[in-house]
């Protein structure tokens, strides 16, 4: 018989972080598709108070106002940072994060989206103007408060899997990448704007690896975008083996596409379905199922999915040790380097090339 305590442990794992008891008001800079497709919905769903928005183009900044019914378009910047007491959203593209960050008044609260600038380099510079202005800054790693992996987090925490020796993401999937023309004029793509999802959950559940092995390359059919396939081994030691292999290229149907997460234990495993890269854009709902010792595969009644309700997490953990009412800032820009750190070693490992074959 099954272990029934260990069964509704498993369907009441937690999967949602808790909202800000009194939110403060969101000043959204940058009105493009993240932030249409997952920001504004996701406080939306969540109830946060979004009081007004900014973008380089005004006419999109208006559409969006419209859109999600915001108050205020902002005509410049230095207007949309002049709100007191706000949590600042900034949503522009890597390499226009510093110069937006230099303009926010010194111990802002905000959230910049990922990654962390363009590389270490630029990462090394926004973690010292942080640090300069005193801001309580976090960066957009959302992934780890999506629903699927909130529970595993509770899982591990409750001891249901038991010491992890098995850790890889796998994903075929079909990415249409002439959906994001700015991707073209960008030197780094898969692992900077995609598997950096991965890498930083992967710190989160493992802690820091002690090297990678990684090669990232193109794909004849979009021959402008750098990267779009990924293999990664993570360094763990010899205890726990812990790799990815990514291919957004897979060009033959729904039928056998794949955005699976597994994580094996000494006492237990988790089995994850990333439902929003598949049939992309349309996607599917994610799903996990565990197993724990004394119990069959049972699935996890989840609260949502990786997007968009994932992206009110970050926000709401930010505004929360703003608060005091979060004792850690999970993404803040400390932790946040560490993942561009990591990043960095996946294009050092990749420019270096593999082991020659002996003669």
């Amino acid at each position: 018989m099954p272990n029934q305590n260990a069964v509704e442990a498993i369907r009441c794992l937690s999967n949602a972080w808790p909202l800000p008891s009194n939110p403060r008001p969101i000043v959204i800079l940058g009105a493009g598709a993240i932030v249409n497709d997952a920001h504004l919905p996701a406080y939306r769903e969540a109830g946060l108070p979004v009081a007004g928005i900014f973008d380089i183009d005004p006419a999109r900044s208006k559409a969006t106002a419209e859109r999600f019914q915001i108050a205020s378009v902002f005509d410049s910047i230095g207007q949309a940072v002049s709100l007191p007491d706000a949590a600042f959203d900034i949503a522009v593209p890597p390499e226009r994060a510093f110069a937006v960050l230099e303009q926010l008044p010194p111990r802002s609260v905000l959230l910049l989206q990922k990654p962390m600038g363009c590389d270490l380099d630029d990462a090394r510079r926004i973690r010292q103007l942080c640090r300069e202005r005193g801001h309580r800054a976090a960066v957009n790693f959302q992934l780890r408060f999506s629903p699927v992996m909130l529970a595993i987090r509770d899982a591990l925490r409750r001891d249901l899997l038991g010491d992890v020796l098995n850790l890889e993401i796998v994903l075929h999937t079909w990415t249409p990448w002439d959906l994001f023309p700015f991707m073209k004029r960008i030197p780094r793509t898969e692992i900077l704007l995609h598997s950096i999802h991965y890498l930083d959950w992967i710190r989160a559940l493992l802690g820091e690896p002690k090297g990678v092995y990684a090669r990232t390359l193109g794909h004849p059919r979009f021959p402008e975008v750098k990267s779009t396939r990924t293999a990664a081994i993570l360094d763990y030691g010899d205890r726990v083996r812990c790799c990815l292999s990514i291919d957004h290229n897979f060009a033959f149907g729904p039928k056998h596409q794949s955005g699976a997460i597994r994580v094996e234990g000494t006492r237990g495993a988790a089995v994850a379905s990333l439902g929003v890269l598949l049939n992309y854009p349309r996607g599917e709902p994610d799903r996990l199922e565990i197993v724990t010792e004394g119990t069959d595969w049972t699935e996890v009644p989840l609260e949502g999915d990786w997007f968009p309700d994932a992206f009110r997490g970050p926000m709401s953990n930010l505004q929360r040790f703003a608060a005091g009412e979060d004792s850690i800032l999970l993404t803040g820009v400390e932790g946040a380097y560490r993942t561009m750190a990591l990043v960095e070693a996946c294009y050092r490992s990749n420019a270096a090339g593999g082991t020659p074959i002996p003669e």
